[in-house]
């Protein structure tokens, strides 16, 4: 079953958003057995949203829609709809009293342009949004559909989750399954990876596609299975699966489609063990990225964001004479930096990193891009030099990555 998906909205088209929405969408979507065929955006404007839905429905069975609900002048999603389907409006009861609730436990006070929310199609099956105050519409025409939610994102997740995937399943019957493994894989740029699997690409089974999905310092492979029997695809992947395993071997770092920092934190848990962070060139982003995992309490105990070679020593106890001798950049360094961490933080497990991210500071011995890491625990410190990139941005995001690839074969 194919879907499109159109996401409304000047504030996409001019950068000022970033379209989050249709992302996960379309990653749902695929766990559920949908495969998105296409996704549009397109701004605040009737003809365009009109012309964009008369693409997809000639396309796609289903198109999904988010934003333009709002309670504003340029939330013109709705009206637009009901001239497409030809639809009166009528002010629904239900509607306005989910209004007031969510008023009620926000403490705002009700007004005319909220109270305008309650108006909906007549042709339309409104469906309660328990997460906000503009409700989602489904519409059916010819044997298609057609749905309208929130942009704004938690409602359209909660929207998705609990109402619109699950009538989507109850009505349209699967033909085709999607079944998806995934490996984690290190020390290969893309293209010699790609060359390491052509032979293993070449014979795959004309049903299974796979695909690389490059980040800084590591790619994601991700085989997909479509098949009318489900057992069938299920199998052939975890066959192929096998394959890649005998092929990169150590290279392999997982084979779960789960993030780098959640794969650190269920194996720090599973060792019932701590980290801290000792952080120069990035700022505290190994922290942030450690931390944005739901219960990374468990494991996460705190960071020292030491910048200045002052807090270098201050704090982490770097000697000065080793801070003028070798640089803050370099072995010597950032290995007592962990070190540090270590007795500072009172943790297992301490990362420390100290580079030149860029664009200037660089000098012809360590230019920018310059970059060491170093894991100290269990009674062992490992250090590493990398050099990447002259972009900042993509400098402190391969460090942060690479930190936690150490750290993993650290806890291995």
């Amino acid at each position: 079953m194919t879907v499109e998906i159109i996401t409304i909205g000047d504030e996409l088209l001019i950068g000022q958003v970033v379209d989050t929405n249709s992302a996960w969408m379309a990653n749902v979507l695929n766990d559920a057995g949908f495969r998105v065929v296409r996704k549009a955006t397109v701004g605040d404007e009737a003809n365009d949203i009109v012309k964009a839905i008369d693409e997809a429905r000639r396309r796609v069975p289903v198109v999904l829609l988010t934003g333009g609900l709002g309670p504003t002048k340029d939330d013109i999603t709705l009206k637009t709809l009901c001239r497409y389907f030809d639809s009166g409006m009528h002010f629904s009861e239900e509607v306005y009293e989910n209004i007031e609730r969510i008023f009620r436990n926000r403490n705002f006070q009700m007004n005319e342009l909220t109270r305008n929310q309650a108006m909906v199609p007549d042709k339309a099956v409104v469906i309660r949004n328990e997460a906000g105050t503009a409700p989602c519409t489904w519409f059916e025409d010819g044997g298609g559909v057609l749905v309208s939610m929130p942009g704004v994102p938690y409602e359209m997740k909660w929207l998705m989750s609990n109402e619109v995937i699950p009538r989507l399943k109850k009505k349209f019957h699967q033909d085709v399954f999607i079944k998806h493994r995934t490996c984690w894989v290190a020390g290969y740029p893309e293209s010699m990876l790609a060359l390491e699997l052509a032979d293993f690409e070449q014979n795959m089974p004309p049903f299974v596609r796979l695909a690389y999905l490059p980040q800084p310092g590591i790619i994601r492979l991700r085989l997909s299975a479509y098949h009318g029997d489900e057992k069938t695809a299920a199998e052939t992947l975890a066959s192929l699966q096998t394959q890649l395993r005998e092929i990169l071997n150590d290279h392999i770092i997982a084979e779960e489609d789960k993030s780098l920092e959640t794969l650190t934190g269920e194996r720090l848990r599973a060792g019932g063990l701590t980290v801290g962070t000792a952080e120069s060139c990035t700022g505290g982003a190994v922290a942030s990225l450690l931390t944005s995992v739901p219960g990374s309490s468990d494991y996460f105990i705190g960071s020292i964001v030491s910048y200045a070679n002052a807090v270098k020593h201050k704090v982490l106890g770097v000697p000065e004479e080793d801070l003028v001798r070798y640089g803050a950049v370099s072995r010597q360094v950032v290995e007592q930096m962990a070190r540090g961490a270590l007795k500072v933080l009172g943790c297992d497990y301490a990362i420390a990193t100290s580079g030149v991210a860029g664009p200037g500071g660089g000098t012809p011995e360590k230019p920018v891009g310059t970059v060491w890491i170093a894991v100290a625990g269990n009674g062992n410190v490992t250090a590493k030099e990398y050099h990447f990139t002259v972009h900042r941005e993509v400098n402190i995001q391969r460090t942060v990555n690479m930190s936690l690839l150490m750290l993993l074969e650290a806890l291995n």
